[in-house]
């Protein structure tokens, strides 16, 4: 069948001697749904929604080829025949989904993130040189141990595909141990694996050589790399794209798959997973001058979440097929809706980070902020509709009661949401009012969407009290009611002027000159604020409890945040809890030694001091008898995820 609106995204592609059905591809990505390096229930269940989805081809998340590849404690290992029936699992619920699958094979050399048991692992490297990200001093491969590792590529890949999978991609990207070979800064050996062009290419060029005399000609063989890697001490961009255009020439990839950055420092791992700061399909350009050199398929990530932008890409020659993990991790239906048409119902990804890279950065499963059922397909999979079908009132039109409404009327449930402000969105419009934050408002656009599609009654300017909660007579109520900013108390002097953050960011109140910016959370609300501010012409003092600003935000936001702070000139003081202001004065005290630090001349003082929760209609609620939930902030101020989650879970246990 051809898609008239996408025909060129859902055209299909041979790759090697497979064919994928269509360009959408979920790349690699590490879930931590694995137990003791095997594939679990939950991650078979994870990648079959995505499979059911549309997707046309899944490519596995890294599987360790040697046991020095133990980069995380959560890392899927394919050292020994144990891990053949997991794989063969996974094979089978993904090809039941239509789509193709391919699996990655991984060693990240010096690029070492954590131990087995908390004591500091060995690392490995072509040569002695440091890991300025994760502060890993290697030690330098000798021979019969380059050599092992290559002959552990072979196995692990004749293991996959003994288990079922179509293919394997060995991943030379973000600076991981193929890169290091390729890199004249990371590799200054003096044998025939360094020294030259020829002899740092032997590495990678000897494995892939391993990984078909095991597999054979029949199953497919890729690589994934990064076209530059972002980081001054990092693989050059020229020294990939000759080794991509030798191992094509050498016939011995069937596809490229191209990326960008390193995960060897904190600039360029920000480009691993890039957050909403990077413009859409920014990696693009380097795929198009991969394209101009070979003939063999390129497919390429790099922040494209939408069909409408994979279709352009395909169209202009820049790529064969477009990489959207994220947007599939957000909607595993996406490729189904587009293919139909319904694009309005699709959940664009926002590029947060907040649930996906950040949770796997914790130790987490990943899932989404916008979708708390991935990585729960065990669980919510499939929405059941219930029985017995209520008249249910959701108090609130923020993240958890959207998603409480949605979940609720899908389950079968007459659902009727009020809001008692004119828009619908709660704390996320707030978010998208912030400099360079707008992208975030997608966040409430997707859950509204689902609210009207589920069939949702909403009645906005709507204020709910007890008059009104008798009048609608409901079976269940559910409260999503928020927060209001948290006051903490100070010691006031004279008349100083004082406002909150949430004030400045709607423009109620304006401020001038000199403002310090208490910041409590460490998440984007004081950033933000203080980026907002000098935007206004302020000068910024951004004032922290925390080591540093942004402390409670994943990564790769967070640096993007900092170099924007850094740029604007906006000073940051680590490390001080307020206690006092006065009319030019903001009096501190240092939370490690106690001492009194004062910041003077101050004009203003912008307090980010986190949220109390608005849970008085809840409490009156649950006085005068009626069964409630609380859902979101008015139970305890946390972030959007965890207000989406609760109105999931609030909603399907009616």
């Amino acid at each position: 069948m051809i898609s008239k609106s996408f025909p060129r995204l859902f055209s299909p592609l041979a790759i090697g001697r497979a064919t994928i059905r269509n360009r959408i591809v979920s790349s690699g990505h590490d879930t931590v749904m694995v137990h003791e390096g095997h594939v679990t229930d939950q991650l078979v269940a994870y990648h079959r929604a995505r499979a059911q989805g549309g997707v046309g081809l899944i490519v596995l998340q890294v599987s360790g080829v040697h046991e020095s590849a133990r980069y995380t404690s959560h890392v899927l290992m394919a050292v020994d025949d144990s891990c053949i029936p997991g794989y063969t699992k996974l094979a089978v619920a993904i090809r039941d989904g239509g789509a193709t699958v391919f699996g990655q094979l991984f060693h990240p050399g010096k690029e070492v993130m954590e131990s087995q048991d908390g004591s500091l692992p060995v690392a490995l490297a072509p040569s002695a040189i440091p890991n300025e990200r994760f502060r890993v001093m290697p030690r330098a491969l000798d021979l019969a141990e380059i050599r092992e590792i290559q002959l552990g590529y072979g196995s692990a890949a004749h293991r996959l595909i003994k288990a079922g999978l179509d293919g394997v991609e060995v991943v030379a990207s973000h600076g991981y141990l193929p890169s290091q070979f390729l890199n004249p800064l990371a590799n200054v050996r003096t044998d025939h694996y360094g020294g030259s062009d020829e002899n740092r290419l032997r590495f990678l060029k000897e494995t892939l050589q391993i990984v078909r005399e095991t597999i054979g000609s029949e199953p497919t063989i890729g690589l994934r790399i990064s076209v530059d890697e972002r980081d001054p001490n990092g693989l050059p961009e020229e020294a990939a794209l000759e080794a991509i255009n030798q191992l094509a020439s050498f016939q011995l990839v069937d596809y490229v798959s191209i990326t960008t950055g390193t995960s060897a420092s904190l600039g360029g791992s920000d480009h691993i997973v890039p957050d909403m700061s990077w413009p859409n399909a920014y990696v693009a350009p380097l795929a198009r001058r991969v394209k101009e050199r070979v003939a063999i398929p390129v497919m390429v990530a790099g922040r494209i979440n939408q069909p409408q932008e994979a279709e352009r890409l395909i169209a202009s020659g820049d790529t064969d097929a477009t990489i959207m993990t994220r947007a599939l991790i957000c909607d595993p239906e996406m490729p189904n809706r587009a293919f139909n048409g319904e694009l309005e119902d699709i959940r664009a990804c926002i590029a947060c980070n907040q649930a996906c890279i950040g949770h796997f950065h914790a130790g987490y499963p990943i899932s989404c902020i916008q979708h708390p059922e991935t990585g729960r397909e065990l669980a919510f999979g499939k929405r059941q509709i219930s029985r017995n079908r209520k008249k249910v009132l959701v108090i609130g039109g923020g993240p958890a009661g959207l998603k409480a409404s949605s979940v609720a009327a899908e389950s079968g449930h007459f659902v009727t949401l009020v809001e008692s402000s004119p828009h619908l969105g709660g704390q996320i419009l707030l978010a998208q009012a912030l400099p360079g934050r707008a992208e975030f408002g997608g966040a409430a656009q997707n859950l509204t969407r689902e609210a009207i599609r589920a069939g949702v009654e909403i009645k906005t300017r709507t204020k709910a009290d007890l008059a009104l909660v008798a009048s609608m007579e409901p079976d269940e109520i559910i409260v999503a009611t928020g927060a209001v900013p948290y006051r903490p108390s100070l010691e006031i002097m004279g008349e100083p002027v004082i406002t909150d953050a949430w004030n400045v960011i709607k423009s109620e109140r304006s401020v001038a000159g000199n403002v310090v910016v208490l910041d409590w959370r460490g998440d984007w609300t004081g950033i933000g604020t203080a980026r907002l501010l000098v935007e206004q012409g302020c000068r910024v003092t951004l004032a922290t409890i925390g080591y540093a600003a942004g402390e409670a935000l994943q990564q790769y936001v967070r640096d993007a945040l900092l170099a924007e702070l850094l740029r604007k000139g906006i000073s940051v003081v680590p490390l001080v809890r307020p206690y006092g202001i006065d009319n030019d004065t903001v009096y501190f005290q240092h939370v490690l030694t106690d001492e009194p630090i004062l910041l003077e001349g101050v004009d203003a003082t912008v307090l980010a001091c986190g949220h109390t929760p608005d849970n008085r209609l809840l409490s009156e609620l649950a006085k005068v008898g009626y069964v409630v939930r609380g859902v979101g902030d008015c139970l305890s101020p946390r972030t959007v995820e965890e207000a989406v989650l609760d109105g999931l879970l609030a909603a399907s246990e009616l």
